[in-house]
């Protein structure tokens, strides 16, 4: 591979504050829950820090430490060869779903080198080769807020208190008060959060969901059935390390979709990230508006959770 002889800018602090920041703020004071490190790498990593790499150079690639695959495919619809974006080895490492959004041009001049690796063997490399990380401790926090134990007090710089009503959702009546609604995972956009009694209350739980702004990772080439009135079989994740459950994905319209999951599904929460599979390979993701309790939600209302 050709040596990188040009001096590249490295602040990208305006570009992450305008493309990733801001929006999220926007969304976490709006009582929804976005995932920036999956906007991150869409828009900052694989986007504006792609951008200042040369172009001109043959053969020029960007290699990241993510644990991911690219693998080498054939697209027979369009008859040319094209990178698809596959699980790492280690599936508890695994971290396609945070690269789910990231456009096919980027994944094409992408390399992951640890992605064929377990955890294990990367540390024992890390030893044999005296790097400063091999002991070092895993950071388990949000990109730009460092450990979740700060989240809320993070927050709490940019966000002015917006007090509302805990309200228990059988009877109706408001049993607290709480500071707004970015502290809580899934809100409510009057500003009321709803309690129930125990972890396994009905309400909790999910059949289906819409998701918005979908993106394919091969944009003009969508998979096969995903039109159909069948819809399009996957395996589907909408947490990180959550194991990948069965589902159908089906077009709404140009950006919006319906997944239909065959087991309910808990804590499916608006303005998080879902993303499919087809087998390992990671076929792309969209944002969550709205999960719900039964699969009415292509002829109007079905009870939301």
């Amino acid at each position: 591979m050709p040596r990188l002889g040009h001096s590249l800018p490295t602040d990208l602090s305006r570009e992450y504050w305008l493309r990733v920041f801001e929006p999220s703020l926007r969304l976490w004071e709006s009582g929804v829950t976005p995932n920036p490190d999956v906007w991150c790498n869409r828009e900052i990593k694989f986007g504006a820090l792609l951008d200042r790499l040369p172009s001109d150079l043959e053969n020029s690639l960007f290699a990241t430490g993510h644990y991911a695959r690219r693998v080498g495919a054939f697209d027979r619809v369009l008859q040319k060869p094209r990178p698809q974006l596959h699980r790492a080895i280690d599936r508890v490492k695994d971290q396609s779903f945070y690269l789910s959004s990231i456009r096919e041009p980027a994944l094409s001049r992408t390399l992951f080198p640890i992605g064929h690796l377990q955890k294990s063997e990367v540390r024992e490399l890390a030893r044999k080769y005296q790097l400063p990380t091999a002991e070092r401790q895993e950071s388990m926090g949000l990109c730009f807020v460092g450990e979740r134990g700060r989240f809320n007090k993070f927050l709490g710089d940019y966000i002015q208190p917006k007090p509302g009503p805990f309200i228990a959702l059988e009877t109706g009546k408001i049993v607290a008060q709480h500071d707004g609604l970015w502290n809580y995972t899934i809100g409510e956009k009057k500003n009321a959060i709803y309690v129930v009694p125990g972890t396994d209350h009905p309400a909790l739980w999910c059949t289906s969901l819409i998701a918005t702004g979908w993106n394919w990772i091969w944009a003009d080439s969508p998979p096969n059935n995903f039109k159909s009135l069948d819809g399009l079989r996957a395996r589907v994740m909408f947490r990180h390390r959550m194991l990948d459950v069965a589902g159908t994905i089906r077009r709404l319209s140009d950006h919006d979709v319906s997944i239909v999951f065959d087991e309910r599904q808990k804590a499916v929460a608006p303005g998080q990230v879902v993303a499919v599979w087809d087998g390992d390979w990671c076929l792309g993701c969209g944002t969550i508006v709205e999960g719900f309790q039964d699969e009415a939600i292509h002829s109007g209302f079905a009870g939301s959770c």
